[in-house]
């Protein structure tokens, strides 16, 4: 298959673009190096792929650019672009949410219109959901996002939704719950818990640290992808380990990890983020086969290693 990733550049994406060349599949990688964070790790990101064969970078702004030349003769999209980060999306930044999470999918909806792609993957997130009543949380549940990043998210969701019935474009959603692993933002938790445990600077922890999260190893997070080319258009899936542990939990697996104590400084919640996230993965599990395969304790090694070779 000929396939489009866009964000190919980021933590998520780079992981998904080599996975879909390894299986014998050709990528045609769209990003634009925003400098959300620093440019020079998408470039590093990129690396690898930029030796494979079958790959092929375009450097572009979604929200702007002409996509024809992109979008034809494509077999699947995976649409993972985007504006990221909840405590970012208040105030004057959100205009750049809505240009990268909203304005940038109905473009790239729009060119893919006439196309006769077999699926159109949009990455979407846990977000959407907010305080859920429902703990797991099933995909059901009424939407209530409490960031304007969540509410990004959600419009795009609808937005997919649009496109597949007035246009037909063959569109599948994917609710990611927190994402781990090698190539981690910068900006994420499990990062800058790893950089400054293994340095001994003191990390900050949001409230008690008792809150709880399913996280997801990225490896995961791109099996639900490509499972994602056989979902039925139009649903939406949650991917997520099935489990949750708390951030305390996380710290301390960390610290016996790297061999270090963690130095722990508790700040105020901050706006935007829920207390708790929960998957129920039952519905990609059923229809998809859907099954995560890396714990807590082996990834956190794995992104432990990747991120000590990196700063090595």
């Amino acid at each position: 298959m000929r396939c489009l990733v866009t964000g190919c550049a980021g933590f998520i994406g780079s992981h998904l673009a080599e996975a879909l060349i390894n299986a014998g599949n050709s990528v045609i990688g769209v990003d634009c190096l925003t400098d959300y964070y620093p440019r020079k790790v998408k470039r590093s990101n990129l690396s690898a792929l930029r030796k494979m064969k079958g790959f092929r970078f375009a450097e572009a702004d979604l929200a702007s650019a002409n996509l024809r030349p992109h979008v034809k003769g494509v077999d699947a999209v995976f649409h993972l672009a985007a504006q990221p980060g909840v405590r970012a999306s208040w105030g004057a930044t959100f205009s750049h949410y809505v240009r990268d999470n909203i304005i940038a999918t109905q473009r790239l909806l729009e060119a893919l219109k006439a196309e006769p792609i077999k699926r159109f993957v949009y990455a979407s997130s846990s977000s959407i959901y907010g305080e859920s009543e429902r703990m797991p949380t099933p995909e059901d549940v009424t939407p209530k996002p409490v960031s304007p990043y969540g509410a990004t998210k959600l419009a795009a969701e609808h937005l997919c939704h649009v496109y597949f019935k007035n246009y037909g474009v063959r569109a599948v959603t994917l609710r990611y719950f927190t994402v781990y692993g090698p190539r981690q933002r910068p900006d994420m938790a499990f990062s800058r818990f790893i950089s400054r445990i293994s340095e001994g600077e003191e990390i900050e922890v949001f409230g008690d640290g008792e809150q709880r999260r399913d996280f997801t190893f990225v490896e995961d997070i791109v099996a639900g992808n490509i499972l994602a080319l056989d979902a039925t258009p139009g649903g939406a899936y949650n991917v997520g380990a099935g489990k949750t542990v708390t951030v305390n939990e996380v710290i301390a697996t960390l610290e016996l990890i790297i061999g270090k104590k963690a130095k722990v400084r508790r700040v105020q919640p901050a706006l935007g983020d829920v207390r708790n996230t929960s998957a129920d993965i039952t519905r990609i599990s059923r229809d998809l086969g859907y099954r995560p395969r890396t714990g807590l304790t082996e990834g956190l090694r794995k992104q432990v290693e990747a991120q000590t070779a990196q700063v090595g």
